[in-house]
């Protein structure tokens, strides 16, 4: 089915956004100590509800995708592989083949369940949007990106942005531009469509000289007629709030225009901030303010509003990963004068004592956080040189 830009707005009656959410996001766990941890999620709701911002209306529970929809990417054989390995009959040999049972991605209990419950919940997203019940969806259980078609990799078991994508093209024949800004490189979302005019992908990432997954070059555009819609940008190790949003601002908005997509679906890991463990950025809340509010503005440029936003990396769950996912609600529902207040003290009192570390009293971090960089006027250089690098393929025509 395809809606016409008349049919769309007819259709669409609401400027409601939802929030998919389950309780039951937290049993996509690999073990204690793995970084992945879905807590963050939990205390995002909360964070949410303690600051007025949601309200169980805004709330829809997420649905199980069921096989048909997972094989709309992954290979059947890869599901079946995942479902042995979920009631333990799955052998080590067979299973590190398919990227399941490694230090990464560990085998837990109910893993089939649990991951085809996030790419439902994606699906969800989808489904609300594109039937007019809602105007904008966030569903931070996702944003999966690393998962490919027969293989697990980097804490991701199925793709729920490959599969919601392939979802959307069947049934809804749409133009999709893809916005990925954590600081691992999107690859399974890329690779799934390297060769696909109708999907744009973007990646805006930490260099892969020092971080999984290694790839993202700005060199990787695409394949046959797919050619001139990937979109890398790698930036440089420690880069910080200014550089890092002037290549997005510039890459979004002039990828964008030239793409003119139908809908946009947004990756918002929360790793490229300086406390993130895993990765080298030195970006604060200021960067996480200002990605969701650009791609709100893109989507009611070229999509008539449709946006879904999923979530994805973010390994500081309480300095971090709160306030960031914040943000992109309040974004969607347009109340960032929430950000004038201090963070609710009820929130603070809940989770101290649960947190290994101090936990923020305000929004927005302290103007002094960034400890001063020797190399900074390289940094920034270097990434304007790669943004140019990576967008001429566009300038130039």
């Amino acid at each position: 089915m395809t809606f016409s830009g008349l049919d769309y707005q007819v259709l669409h009656m609401s400027n409601h956004s939802v929030f998919i959410h389950s309780n039951q996001i937290e049993e996509y766990k690999f073990n204690e100590n793995h970084p992945f941890n879905q807590i963050r999620v939990t205390t995002t709701k909360d964070l949410l509800e303690c600051t007025q911002l949601i309200t169980p209306t805004d709330i829809v529970e997420p649905r199980m995708a069921t096989d048909d929809e997972l094989a709309l990417f992954h290979d059947s054989a890869y599901i079946q592989a995942v479902k042995s390995a979920s009631i333990g009959e799955l052998s080590e040999e067979t299973g590190i083949n398919y990227g399941i049972g490694t230090e990464d991605t560990p085998i837990f209990p109910n893993m089939h369940e649990a991951s085809a419950r996030l790419v439902g919940g994606t699906l969800t997203a989808v489904d609300y949007v594109m039937s007019g019940k809602a105007l904008h969806a966030l569903h931070l259980g996702g944003g999966l990106h690393h998962g490919f078609k027969g293989k697990a990799s980097g804490f991701c078991v199925y793709n729920d942005i490959a599969v919601a994508i392939k979802y959307l093209q069947q049934k809804y024949q749409l133009k999709v531009l893809y916005v990925d800004t954590d600081a691992h490189h999107g690859d399974g979302v890329q690779w799934a469509f390297y060769d696909d005019p109708t999907v744009c992908t973007l990646s805006i990432h930490e260099t892969g000289r020092y971080l999984f997954p290694g790839t993202g070059n700005i060199y990787e555009r695409g394949y046959g007629v797919g050619f001139g819609y990937s979109f890398n940008i790698p930036l440089d190790a420690f880069t910080e709030d200014d550089s890092f949003l002037d290549a997005y601002e510039q890459a979004l908005t002039e990828i964008a225009a030239y793409f003119k997509p139908d809908i946009i679906i947004t990756q918002n890991g929360a790793d490229a901030h300086y406390h993130d463990p895993l990765t080298h950025l030195s970006c604060t809340m200021k960067l996480y303010e200002a990605i969701p509010k650009l791609a709100h503005k893109i989507a009611h440029q070229y999509c008539q509003g449709r946006w879904i936003a999923v979530g994805g990396g973010g390994y500081d769950v309480w300095r971090v990963v709160p306030r960031a996912w914040s943000m992109v609600w309040a974004e969607m529902v347009e109340q960032s004068s929430v950000y004038q207040k201090e963070l609710p003290i009820e929130w603070i009192n809940k989770w101290q004592s649960k947190a290994p570390v101090s936990l923020p009293t305000t929004w927005f971090d302290p103007s002094n956080l960034v400890k001063p960089i020797p190399r900074k006027a390289e940094i920034n250089e270097k990434n304007s040189l790669t943004l140019s690098k990576a967008l001429s393929v566009i300038r130039s025509v």
